[in-house]
């Protein structure tokens, strides 16, 4: 099977959206707008690199979609609540209420505060939802649904946590000199 190259659907989409456009314009006898599709290179790093909020970076995010009425949501209670003992200040727990319309609207503005809207908006139907996400980029690492398996979740933060420090430990210390873990 052949996959057309991302050059040639970005192509394929530009001359529809105009040809769209234009069609509907002229019978309408109006003028039509231009179609300007961005550069692939800004398509592909938007979607693929949005930091979240400043306050949870350092650690991965744990969100957990809920309501009050969900079976789900209770099966998988007592894991993120031992998730939340076991991994404390190590991760950052967030909860998307859903229970109802005020919930709802609180849980859309965090979200947009965090920079989860994209996930929150995708997911907020989707009750006893847990994703582990990684907030330099807003990749979700993994998914689960009305999963109570507490080993699946502790591999992925273990994994994460254990990138994240990783990363820190190759920074250079203040002085410069290399590796902050480097003993005198």
């Amino acid at each position: 099977m052949k996959f057309l190259p991302t050059s040639s659907i970005l192509a394929i989409a530009a001359t529809l959206a105009t040809t769209t456009v234009g069609s509907i314009a002229a019978v309408q006898n109006i003028s039509a707008p231009s179609v300007q599709l961005p550069a692939r290179s800004t398509l592909i790093a938007k979607s693929e690199t949005t930091p979240l909020a400043k306050q949870l970076q350092g650690k991965p995010v744990v969100v957990d979609v809920y309501a009050s009425w969900c079976p789900g949501c209770k099966n998988i209670a007592p894991t993120l609540s031992q998730l939340k003992k076991q991994y404390g200040s190590k991760a950052n727990f967030i909860v998307f209420d859903v229970s109802d319309r005020q919930t709802t609207q609180a849980s859309m503005k965090m979200a947009a505060k965090l920079g989860l809207t994209g996930f929150f908006n995708a997911n907020k139907a989707q009750t006893s939802t847990v994703a582990i996400i990684d907030p330099a980029t807003g990749k979700v690492l993994k998914q689960f649904r009305n999963n109570a398996e507490i080993s699946e979740y502790t591999g992925i933060l273990d994994r994460a946590i254990a990138q994240g420090s990783g990363d820190a430990m190759k920074k250079p210390d203040a002085m410069g000199s290399g590796n902050a873990m480097k003993k005198p």
